[in-house]
């Protein structure tokens, strides 16, 4: 049974993984706890993507390989709540489990983060011909060979640092990096060209940029401390980039790209791009509700 549902005097237990950027949402959302006058501390537990170094993405089984193990420490109630990349998070909960809350959303962009001598002004993506970048994102690789067929991509693996690192000591021309995670660690990108690219045309994975913050359904004390720290405009549009993975029947390595804002006068928009045999499909569309859009984009992407 987990610890919330008797009365407590300890601090919330946060489960996280251990890398930099894990520990650095994890900072963040004890941070916020405490802004609402809630005590926390960290939990650090390792996950199957974790302790898997030396396989790519689409080799290791199931889904969720960055979530189970916090999830299964949460429904034992080792952990009072869990902190995920959002993006890592399958769309479908364990029996028991929600997600509480959302945080803010940080740049939702992909940038290529490319070394000066591949760097070449006038090619597509400022990067040279026949470049070799790094990514084990399925969706990176398919839309970058839409845009680029030259290009040669190669897995990498490993956190934010070790893949600068690694691109820093030539085995890559360039690497993709998600913009959130580089200005969340304040990483030193000096010596490398940067380029973000328009979440409108190169569309990143649902939900990028946001933390989730995931409780035991029945955990009613933490759910409504949760609810402080919520942002229920950025739910309104990661809402609709899940329905869609969701429709799509995938997990984080379906190629499938689903971004969606929500502009001043409250419309909605969203883009969406998926490789389906074989082939990259693009759709976007514009709806003063956000009700029914997921559909929308499926039936569009799997029309065309």
């Amino acid at each position: 049974m987990p610890s919330q549902l008797i009365p407590r005097t300890s601090p919330l237990k946060i489960g996280t993984r251990g890398s930099k950027l894990a520990l650095w949402q994890a900072e963040f959302t004890r941070a916020e706890l405490a802004r609402a006058g809630v005590d926390s501390e960290l939990v650090v537990i390792k996950t199957q993507g974790d302790l898997v170094q030396h396989l790519g993405f689409d080799k290791l089984e199931g889904k969720g390989f960055f979530t189970k193990e916090i999830e299964d420490a949460l429904l034992r109630g080792d952990i009072d709540l869990a902190v995920h990349s959002m993006k890592d998070l399958p769309t479908s909960q364990p029996e028991g489990l929600v997600i509480a809350a959302v945080s803010y959303r940080d740049n939702p962009a992909d940038w290529l983060i490319i070394r000066k001598e591949a760097f070449v002004e006038k090619e597509p993506f400022k990067v040279k011909k026949n470049a070799v970048i790094g990514t084990s994102a399925n969706r990176r690789k398919a839309q970058m060979l839409d845009f680029r067929p030259d290009i040669r991509l190669k897995d990498i693996r490993g956190n934010v640092p070790t893949r600068l690192e690694k691109l820093r000591s030539g085995d890559f021309d360039a690497i993709f990096l998600a913009a959130a995670g580089v200005s969340r660690l304040g990483l030193d990108l000096a010596g490398l060209e940067v380029l973000e690219l328009n979440p409108r045309e190169f569309v990143p994975a649902p939900a990028q940029g946001v933390l989730a913050w995931q409780t035991h359904r029945d955990d009613t004390a933490t759910r409504l401390i949760l609810k402080k720290i919520h942002h229920p405009e950025i739910s309104a549009v990661t809402n609709v980039e899940r329905k869609v993975l969701q429709l799509m029947e995938g997990g984080c390595q379906l190629p499938l790209g689903v971004h969606c804002e929500r502009d001043a006068a409250g419309h909605f928009h969203a883009f969406a791009a998926c490789e389906i045999s074989g082939t990259l499909r693009r759709t976007r569309l514009s709806s003063s509700t956000s009700f029914g859009m997921a559909e929308k984009l499926v039936a569009a992407l799997k029309s065309e």
